[in-house]
């Protein structure tokens, strides 16, 4: 995913981490400083809901203008042919039935 934080708070007059920290502490998200500058440097490995629907409203935005998706990262990152131990192209293995105590089943 592509991070456009900085870009849509520029879209509002934001222009320095301190300003978005103090808006989103006047929405009543209060978070550190520390957490704001990774926000603001680059993707953050991780975001809460809470979290990205107060930028949201602060930014006056939906949460894909924040995150667009880069589906070519994702190729890239698939292996290209599985092998086996002894180098040769095969199939995945398959996965084996679990024995013993079986699952209960879901309520009807």
């Amino acid at each position: 995913m592509q991070w456009n934080l900085r870009m849509r708070a520029a879209e509002r007059g934001i222009w320095k981490s301190a300003e978005m920290r103090r808006r989103l502490a006047a929405e009543g998200l209060e978070i550190s400083a520390g957490k704001m500058s990774s926000w603001w440097a680059g993707t953050p490995p991780t975001i809460r809901l809470e979290e990205l629907d107060v930028i949201c409203v602060v930014l006056e935005c939906s949460p894909s203008d924040l995150m667009v998706p880069e589906p070519e990262k994702v190729a890239a990152r698939r292996p290209q042919n599985v092998e086996t131990i002894n180098g040769q192209n095969d199939t995945p293995p398959r996965v084996a039935p679990r024995f013993g105590k079986p699952r209960s089943e879901p309520p009807v």
